[in-house]
C-alpha cells in the first residue's frame, strides 16, 4: 500500500505517547473540549458490520431509485453491499443534470462558488459512518475510505469556536453561559420527560416561555439547527434527545466534526463514482411525478413509473419482483438564485409548490392512500419554511481580516477556521457566518476564500439595510454582514474584493413544520410490497431530520425490510440513556455550575467505582461539607437541625459503601 498522505496535514504513522489502545470508560470524566478529538471510550459497535447472505432470487430483480441525493445513493449502496443485488440491475432516476440533490457545491473563482447549505456532523451518526467506511477515500491511496480520511483530518485538527455568538457590531458574547434560569431549565427537563404522543401539532413558541426563547441557549440551538419558533416542538424534543451527549459542546462547537472540502466533493462525488464504477446506471434529467400501483387485499404493488425525461413523457415498467425507492418532498425545490446585483426571483405560491415540482410525486401518492402521509402539512406555508443563504468568494479584504481575527487558525492554513457558524444574536435576520477549512473546493486558488452566510428570519428589515433579506442583492447582504462585524465603514473595499451568490430556499426547513403522527410516511408504508420511501420527510422510530444520517437511515431500513434481510438497522446512539450524559448535560444547562443534587450525588459516589465519571466539583476541600449541607437544605426546604440529621445519615450510608463486610 502506498504511503498515505492528505495534502496540508502531517498524519502520524504511530500513535502519540499516552494513547490508550485499550480504553477504560470508567477511568475518568469525559467532556467536549478541543483536545478530545476521539469519541468516548465505549462508543464502538463493530458487531453491526456483519454481511448477510444474498436474498434468494435477488440476482434476477431490478431496483429503480427516484432521486440521486444522498438517500437514493445510500439505497443503491445497501442493495449492493447487504442485499447482494447486481449493481447493473440498479437505476437511479434524477431530475437534475447532476446527482447530489440538496448536497450541492459548484462554481469557480471567476463567477463565484455556491453551496446552498452545509452539514454539521458528529461521531455517532451510525449509518452514515457505516456506509462511508466502505466508500473509497478522495485523496488517500487505494484501500482507504472516506471515513479514514475524515477521521485523520479531524483527529489532527480539533474543531472549536472562539466567537460563537456576537452582538453590538463586533462584540463577542460569553457563549459558555447558556443564560437559563432554574425555571427555564425545568422547561427543558419537562420536555425531555414528555412522551412523543403528547406533542402532536404543538409549536415551540406554544410551549417555551419568552425568557427561554431569548436565552443564549436558544440562540445557540436554533442557529445551529435552523429552528424557527413556529416549528415543531416534537422535532425539538427529538433533537434534544439526539444531542443530549453534545450539550456541553454547543457553546464552543467542539462537539462537531467537519469535512476537509464541501459536502458534494467530500461525500456525493466519491459515493456516486464508486456506484458508477460498479455498474449502477444514472439516468439524469428525469422527473418522476407518479407511480402506478395495484392494490389487492390491502397489498400495494408498484407496476409503473411515470416520468418526464428531458421534457418528454415516459412510462417505466416495473416487473414482478422489482423494487422502487422514492424520495418524498424536497428541501431545496424551487430555489431562487441571485448574485451581487440581482435579487432572487421566487416563483412559488405560498401554499402550493406547483404541478411540476419535486413535491408532485409525494402529492400524488398521498391521494392514493393515507399511508403515504400529508405532504401539505410540510409545503403548505412557505413563510414558515423559508430562509436564504449566500456564498461569498473572497480575496483579501477588511472582511477577511475581521474573520481571521475571529478564527481559531489562519484561514489560509488549511485547518479549522471559525469552527462553525458565528451568529449575531441582535440581527433582525438572525444572521450567521462561517468559514470552513480552506480550500473549500478542490482546485480553489490559494488566495481565495469561500465564506458561507445564512439568515434564518425573513420577515424583518435588516439592522443596516432597511429591507427583508429576500429583497436584497448580494451587495446589500454583504453590507448587512459588515455592519454586524463592525466594519461597515470599509464596505466599499470589501465589495471590490468579494463575489456573492445567493440562494433563497422556500422549503429548506419544511421538515420542521409542526406535525402529528401519520403526517410522514414510514420507510415502507403499510401494505407496500415493493416500495420504499427515503429522505427527510419519512418517519423513523427515534431519529431526527435535516441530517445526512436520516436520509441514509431511511434508505437502509427500506432495503432491509423489502428484501427481508436478517440484519437490523441500529437505533440511534444510546447516549441519551447514559447517566454520564444526563449529568454533564444538566451541568451545562446550569451554566457550568453544579445542578441541584449534584453534590449529594458526589457524596454518595466519591468512594465508589463510579466516582471518576462525574464532573469535578468547584468546591474546596474545606467547603465541601458546608456546600453539601446547604444543597440538602435547599432540596428538603427544612431547618438546619433537619439538615444536620440528614447529613449524618448520608455520612453513615456513604461509609457503608466503602467498608468491608464483617
Amino acid at each position: 500500500m502506498a504511503n498515505p498522505n492528505i495534502p496540508g496535514f502531517e498524519i502520524r504513522k504511530t500513535a502519540p505517547e499516552g494513547f490508550e489502545h485499550e480504553p477504560d470508560a470508567t477511568s475518568g470524566y469525559w467532556h467536549h473540549r478541543p483536545q478530545n478529538t476521539l469519541p468516548p471510550h465505549d462508543f464502538i459497535g463493530p458487531y453491526a458490520r456483519h454481511r448477510p447472505l444474498p436474498t434468494p432470487g435477488v440476482e434476477k430483480r431490478k431496483a429503480y431509485i427516484v432521486g440521486g441525493g444522498i438517500g437514493g445513493l445510500a439505497a443503491a449502496f445497501y442493495l449492493i453491499r447487504d442485499a447482494h443485488m447486481p449493481p447493473e440491475n440498479i437505476t437511479i432516476l434524477e431530475e437534475m443534470a447532476v446527482e447530489g440533490g440538496s448536497m450541492d457545491g459548484s462554481g469557480n473563482p471567476e463567477d463565484g462558488y455556491i453551496v446552498r447549505g452545509g452539514r454539521e456532523m458528529n461521531w455517532n451518526y451510525d449509518t452514515l459512518w457505516d456506509m462511508f467506511q466502505d466508500v473509497p477515500a478522495v485523496e488517500l491511496p487505494e484501500g482507504y475510505s472516506v471515513l479514514d480520511e475524515y477521521r485523520m483530518v479531524n483527529d489532527n485538527d480539533p474543531n472549536y469556536s472562539k466567537a460563537r455568538l456576537m452582538r453590538n457590531c463586533g462584540e463577542i458574547m460569553d457563549f459558555t453561559d447558556f443564560g437559563l434560569s432554574k425555571s427555564q431549565q425545568r422547561e427543558m427537563i419537562r420536555l425531555l420527560l414528555k412522551r412523543k404522543e403528547e406533542l402532536d401539532d404543538i409549536t415551540i413558541e406554544e410551549y417555551f416561555s419568552t425568557g427561554f426563547l431569548e436565552s443564549n441557549f436558544w440562540s445557540l440551538f436554533r442557529s445551529m439547527f435552523a429552528f424557527k419558533n413556529c416549528h415543531s416542538l416534537l422535532e425539538t424534543k427529538l433533537y434534544m434527545h439526539r444531542f443530549l451527549d453534545s450539550i456541553d459542546g454547543f457553546g464552543d462547537m467542539s462537539v462537531l466534526v467537519f469535512p476537509k472540502y464541501n459536502q458534494f466533493d467530500t461525500f456525493i462525488k466519491p459515493l456516486a463514482n464508486m456506484l458508477r464504477d460498479k455498474g449502477v446506471k444514472f439516468q439524469l434529467d428525469t422527473r418522476v411525478y407518479d407511480l402506478e400501483m395495484t392494490e389487492s387485499s390491502g397489498k400495494k404493488t408498484v407496476t409503473g413509473i411515470l416520468c418526464a425525461v428531458a421534457g418528454e413523457e415516459q412510462r417505466i415498467d416495473v416487473a414482478d419482483g422489482d423494487l422502487v425507492f422514492a424520495l418524498t418532498g424536497s428541501m431545496t425545490e424551487n430555489t431562487a438564485y441571485g448574485d451581487m446585483n440581482t435579487v432572487p426571483d421566487l416563483k412559488v405560491d405560498r401554499h402550493d409548490p406547483g404541478e411540476n415540482s419535486g413535491w408532485s410525486l409525494w402529492k400524488n401518492l398521498a391521494e392514493k392512500s393515507p399511508v403515504f402521509g400529508k405532504p401539505d402539512k410540510f409545503y403548505g406555508d412557505v413563510d414558515q419554511s423559508i430562509w436564504e443563504s449566500a456564498t461569498l468568494t473572497c480575496k483579501s479584504s477588511p472582511l477577511v481580516d475581521k474573520l481571521t481575527e475571529l478564527s481559531v487558525n489562519d484561514p489560509y492554513s488549511g485547518r479549522t477556521v471559525t469552527g462553525g457558524i458565528i451568529t449575531f444574536t441582535d440581527s433582525n435576520w438572525f444572521l450567521s457566518v462561517t468559514i470552513n477549512r480552506q480550500p473549500h473546493f478542490p482546485g480553489q486558488p490559494e488566495d481565495t476564500l469561500v465564506v458561507w452566510v445564512y439568515g434564518l428570519l425573513m420577515d424583518k428589515d435588516g439592522n443596516f439595510v432597511k429591507k427583508p433579506m429576500p429583497q436584497c442583492t448580494g451587495k446589500e447582504i454583504l453590507a448587512e454582514l459588515c455592519h454586524h462585524l463592525g466594519i461597515e465603514e470599509e464596505l466599499e473595499e470589501v465589495v471590490a474584493r468579494t463575489k456573492v451568490r445567493t440562494a433563497l430556499m422556500p422549503y429548506i426547513t419544511a421538515q420542521f413544520m409542526k406535525r402529528a403522527a401519520g403526517d410522514r410516511p414510514q420507510p415502507v408504508p403499510e401494505g407496500c410490497t415493493n416500495l420504499g420511501l427515503v429522505g427527510q420527510f419519512v418517519e423513523t422510530r427515534n431519529d431526527i431530520i435535516f441530517t445526512m444520517e436520516t436520509s441514509i437511515r431511511t434508505a437502509r431500513i427500506g432495503v432491509y425490510k423489502l428484501l427481508n434481510i436478517p440484519k437490523q438497522v441500529p437505533d440511534i446512539s444510546p447516549t441519551q440513556y447514559d447517566i454520564r450524559n444526563m449529568i454533564k448535560g444538566a451541568r451545562a444547562m446550569n451554566n457550568g455550575k453544579p445542578f441541584m443534587g449534584e453534590r449529594l450525588l458526589h457524596w454518595f459516589l466519591d468512594k465508589t467505582y463510579f466516582a471518576h465519571i462525574l464532573p469535578p466539583l468547584p468546591d474546596s476541600e474545606s467547603s465541601k461539607h458546608e456546600m453539601l449541607a446547604q444543597e440538602v437544605g435547599e432540596i428538603l426546604s427544612k431547618g438546619s437541625e433537619a439538615v444536620k440529621g440528614v447529613g449524618a445519615w448520608i455520612t453513615k450510608l456513604r461509609g457503608s459503601f466503602s467498608n468491608k463486610d464483617k
